[in-house]
């Protein structure tokens, strides 16, 4: 979702007569457009920002610019403007009137400040900028927010709730790529498989997409358990252009923990989902999210999980350890464990994921 925002952001500043520059150096203006779901990656950000201080104008855009708002100056003074990701398409204007305040001698930490965190939408007309980091692929958004408010994840209270783009415009996006050149797509959503679009859902736009002259190959990410069913997996069977896999979070092998993080399934009807989608897309590929060290997370907790890669047998696992995030309800929940109790069974079940990998690729 970041780099396709990062690419709205360049072609939005292409169109206002910015160019994109070969070195970070030689710009004149930096944004770092963010991403708070882990408090790793903001520690990252505060610490990049700090190595440009100077005569650069610094732009902190995205999640971390919602959740920090005017406060984000005060954190780093030498931050010039803050833009939430629902008003990205304000950066052209707002650099605007930075350069227009000039060297204004004024003291104050709000001098020379700007920040756009209040849109509860961004205008579709973003996403029609004609910037793509890769000539070949193009990342294409269909929904944004989230509604699902799982008990860990910032994402609703920095994104907002679940909003659906109309399939029209959607198609008129990836018709546009495919006119440049592009012949693979990404579908982007935090809940793809939620789509929903008048008397459409989430089948019938990727029908749309398959049937569109110029496609070679398109994919989505990411899907809900609690939205997925066979029909859903028939699609991804059937579809001549789609890829093979899915990529299907579940978190946790542990009832208790899932029923924590407010999931909405169980692991017997994760399972069942698992068993299904093997059985319907054969030799599709199958991946996930897990989060490790969560709070009140036992070994036994952690042991069902680990039970969980060795009974599905996914082909890669993309693992975290618990980052308690503001705003959320884990984050009133005591984190039970320490630091380095998280690490050991981030490793442990790193190297299980590891063999599984390579036993299913033959090594």
């Amino acid at each position: 979702m970041n780099v396709r925002d990062s690419e709205i952001i360049c072609g939005l500043l292409q169109g206002a007569g910015y160019r994109v520059c070969d070195s970070d150096q030689d710009a004149d203006v930096v944004i770092f457009n963010t991403c708070s779901v882990r408090k790793h990656a903001e520690d990252r950000v505060w610490s990049l920002i700090g190595s440009y201080k100077g005569s650069k104008i610094i732009g902190l855009a995205g999640c971390m610019a919602q959740n920090y708002q005017d406060k984000a100056f005060q954190r780093d003074p030498a931050i010039s403007f803050v833009v939430g990701p629902q008003d990205i398409g304000k950066i052209p204007s707002i650099l605007d009137r930075l350069l227009a305040l000039g060297q204004s001698q004024d003291e104050g930490l709000f001098q020379r400040k700007v920040w756009e965190t209040a849109a509860k939408e961004r205008p579709d007309e973003v996403y029609h900028t004609s910037f793509r980091a890769d000539k070949s692929h193009a990342y294409v958004v269909i929904s944004e927010g989230c509604s699902n408010f799982c008990s860990y994840c910032i994402v609703p209270y920095v994104r907002g709730p679940l909003r659906h783009r109309a399939q029209s415009s959607v198609i008129e996006e990836i018709l546009r790529a495919l006119g440049s050149g592009i012949s693979r797509i990404t579908l982007l959503g935090q809940n793809v498989n939620a789509y929903c679009q008048g008397d459409s859902g989430f089948r019938g736009l990727l029908e749309e997409v398959n049937a569109l002259e110029g496609l070679e190959s398109f994919n989505f990410f990411t899907s809900h358990p609690k939205d997925a069913n066979e029909e859903f997996f028939r699609a991804i069977r059937d579809l001549e252009k789609l890829e093979k896999s899915l990529h299907l979070p579940v978190q946790s092998g542990s009832d208790r923990i899932l029923k924590l993080m407010n999931r909405g399934y169980s692991v017997k009807e994760y399972l069942a989902l698992t068993d299904s989608y093997r059985r319907i897309v054969t030799g599709g590929t199958l991946t996930t999210d897990i989060i490790v060290g969560f709070p009140t997370e036992t070994e036994g907790d952690f042991q069902e999980t680990c039970a969980l890669l060795k009974n599905v047998g996914f082909n890669a696992s993309y693992i975290f350890k618990y980052s308690p995030r503001p705003n959320t309800q884990s984050s009133k929940l005591a984190d039970s464990l320490t630091q380095e109790e998280k690490e050991d069974r981030h490793k442990r079940i790193l190297d299980l994921q590891r063999e599984i990998s390579n036993r299913l690729r033959g090594r």
